[in-house]
């Protein structure tokens, strides 16, 4: 769940940005959204992989 927790902030922290570059077309803006977004991929995959784990072990 920790994991979960920090992809929530951390997608919550790129919100500002997003709205900078969109909104205002602030391109350095948009280098940190993606690079953000990078992140959220990296902490996403290790959810699922947590998550494949954990419903393995319960069918142990």
């Amino acid at each position: 769940m920790k994991n979960f927790n920090q992809l929530k902030d951390l997608l919550a922290s790129i919100e500002g940005d997003a709205d900078k570059f969109f909104n205002n077309g602030n391109a350095a803006a948009g280098t940190r959204v993606r690079k953000g977004l990078q992140e959220i991929k990296t902490l996403a995959q290790d959810i699922r992989n947590e998550i494949t784990a954990a419903k393995n072990d319960a069918k142990k």
